[in-house]
């Protein structure tokens, strides 16, 4: 199989990884790509949002399956693009992907869907936010309907900073607060039969104990130990399977993978919210215990025939995914800044830990930051433990210049 995937960052770095250890796969391409990619892939400088350019990039390089990574080329129709010039395409339509576009769309599918969720109101004008934000009261949760890179979403107890941001937003969805512990869990779809993976827990905050910003991510790991062994047939009967069987009902039937952001509250689980794609960071953890080879499996869900595969097969080992970050994320991040001990990784922690690049480039011969999040430190080990262990010895031998990272992924579940 000759693959071709869609994007940039530490998720697609992650998707390239496990594709080049798939024996199937023949020749790997990504576009754009980054520097890390680039030692797995072979890159071409084309806009991922441009799905005529990306349809003429898979013609061009007859590739069997184009594997789109982030939400913005999904909601922008690329996979559709791809689709329709005869190749098949691991991405929903992108119709399907307002499940990510629009907070609102997902509440509507989840209604339809009789999936569990924390009721809410969508609002347009500042009174209809005063009064949603009046009914829940705090903490107030305030989501910006549309897509923002993961920081559209404010948690504060502070209302006028709920209002500030919903008044910023142009469509905004207010909805309760939900208590507990989240999980992520994805499935691979196409359309009909539902596969999914093993869940995930991923640290949206900026600082050591849920404190600062909401980022897009500052790490993850899996499994989850604590969680209860039937959550994810559970999730599956509940959330999942309804929500792909209410969208093909709907005529836009959804291929590709489905991300269940869920909290797990004192009423049982209630899905947060609904990703398009594979989430970042925790497709590192996922992936780094993923036995199955790949690239067969999202081939079946993009020509559906997913009902041929098998369960998946997973490694009994534990993942750790740290985040490495410049200076400011996530405010305006400070890029161009050189990254060193990337060498030293590789001599010394491989093949328990690897970095996977996010926002990166070559500046020369030298790797440099490109953006917020710049590195997914991701390692295994026989438990959370180890896997801690060696994922913040490989953060050690980093050095960037003002870079900051989380120093508690996993502890609380590792019980240290």
């Amino acid at each position: 199989m000759k693959v071709l995937v869609i994007g940039g960052g530490a998720r697609e770095h992650a998707l390239c990884r496990s594709l080049s250890l798939d024996p199937d796969v023949t020749a790997l391409h990504c576009a754009p790509g980054n520097a890390g990619i680039a030692e797995v892939a072979e890159l071409h400088p084309v806009d991922p949002l441009d799905g005529g350019a990306v349809a003429r990039l898979a013609t061009d390089l007859q590739v069997d399956l184009v594997v789109v990574g982030p939400e913005a080329p999904l909601v922008a129709g690329v996979a559709d693009a791809v689709r329709a010039a005869g190749v098949p395409c691991f991405g929903p339509s992108a119709e399907a992907a307002q499940l990510e576009g629009s907070k609102a769309f997902a509440k509507d599918v989840m209604a339809g869907a009789n999936v569990p969720t924390a009721r809410s109101y969508v609002c347009t004008t500042a009174a209809e936010i005063d009064e949603a934000l009046d009914a829940f009261g705090a903490p107030y949760v305030v989501k910006d309907d549309g897509l923002a890179a993961g920081k559209g979403v404010v948690v504060t107890s502070d209302l006028a900073e709920a209002r500030a941001h919903a008044l910023a937003c142009d469509r905004v969805v207010i909805e309760e607060y939900l208590d507990g512990p989240e999980v992520s869990l994805f499935a691979i779809t196409d359309g009909v039969t539902v596969l999914p993976l093993s869940p995930a827990q991923d640290f949206k905050r900026a600082l050591d104990g849920d404190e600062g910003p909401n980022t897009g991510g500052m790490g993850a790991y899996s499994p989850l130990p604590w969680a209860d062994p039937k959550l994810v047939d559970e999730v599956m009967a509940g959330v999942l399977q309804p929500t792909v069987d209410e969208l093909r009902r709907r005529g836009t039937p959804f291929q590709g993978l489905l991300y269940a952001g869920l909290a797990i509250t004192g009423r049982g689980v209630r899905v947060i919210e609904f990703n398009a794609r594979f989430g970042d960071p925790e497709t590192q953890v996922v992936l780094a215990r993923l036995k199955t080879p790949l690239a067969g499996v999202l081939l079946n869900a993009a020509n559906g025939t997913l009902d041929n595969e098998a369960p998946l097969n997973w490694r009994d080992e534990a993942a750790v995914t740290v985040v490495v970050a410049s200076h400011n994320y996530p405010g305006t991040p400070r890029t161009g800044d050189p990254i060193e001990g990337l060498d030293e990784v590789a001599a010394q922690d491989a093949p328990h830990a690897y970095v996977l690049h996010a926002g990166t480039r070559l500046d020369g011969d030298a790797v440099v930051s490109a953006g917020g999040r710049v590195l997914s430190v991701t390692a295994t080990g026989e438990d959370l433990t180890q896997a801690r262990e060696r994922a913040y010895a490989a953060v050690g031998r980093i050095r960037l210049d003002g870079s900051q990272h989380r120093t508690d992924i996993a502890r609380k579940a590792a019980g240290e």
